[in-house]
């Protein structure tokens, strides 16, 4: 029975994963054959992918370690560029409040696509929620670590014409918006994601404004969580 509920886990999270897998194909892809133009072998990105696994860290740290040795500016920019994870974990808290052995890992794993799919979507008929949420993770991974090496690699002697393809994540994430939108009872908490960042993005401009509409969204989801969960018809 374990053993069963594991597997339509392990089903449900590929489908469900599988537009990622064509974006990270190409980012992680890109990402590979940067490090190579810079001289690494091909040990380093795959190395870096597995470890750090947040892309556009990824790509800066790729260029700071050829410069000058300066750990405390790492750590900042690190901090900076990574910092909407804090907000992502503070809205995972309950969906991983019972996922057991399987929370550090799926703590470490929360990238911007994991989230989106997780703190948006349901929970598929027939899944075990904490397998279901270890597999969305594990598949993400996974793809973005086998993309960087076939990069990394084969970058080189793959000559053909990617232009376009980086549209795959915004066209998931906007896919992921419109099902979210059709699942709720109400759309107040879409409507308001939309009008605060919105205005931040009016307030702070292009360069800013994201960090400040994570903070507004996120904090009045902590206020009104329980009135907001009755209307979205979320499930805890």
């Amino acid at each position: 029975m374990i053993a069963h509920s594991v597997a339509a886990s392990a089903k449900a999270a590929f489908r469900t994963t599988l537009p990622i897998l064509i974006g990270f194909g190409f980012c992680g892809f890109s990402y590979g054959l940067y490090m190579h133009s810079l001289g690494f072998e091909p040990i380093f990105p795959i190395l870096m992918a597995l470890t750090i696994f947040a892309g556009s860290l990824e790509f800066i740290m790729a260029s700071m370690i050829t410069g000058p040795f300066a750990p405390v500016t790492a750590f900042i920019v690190g901090l900076v560029v990574n910092a909407r994870h804090l907000f992502y974990g503070i809205a995972m808290l309950d969906r991983y409040r019972d996922t057991g052995p399987l929370k550090p890992y799926l703590i470490y794993g929360l990238v911007d696509e994991t989230f989106s799919i997780l703190g948006m979507g349901q929970v598929p008929e027939g899944a075990d929620k904490r397998w279901y949420y270890f597999f969305v993770t594990l598949f993400n991974e996974a793809y973005w670590v086998l993309a960087t090496a076939v990069g990394a690699v084969f970058g080189e002697d793959m000559p053909f014409d990617t232009r376009g393809i980086e549209f795959v994540l915004p066209a998931l994430f906007l896919s992921i918006f419109v099902s979210s939108w059709q699942q709720e009872r109400q759309h107040f908490s879409s409507l308001g994601g939309l009008g605060i960042t919105l205005g931040c993005l009016l307030a702070f401009g292009t360069a800013h404004f994201l960090l400040a509409a994570m903070l507004f969204i996120v904090f009045l989801l902590l206020v009104f969580r329980k009135k907001l969960s009755p209307l979205t018809g979320e499930r805890a």
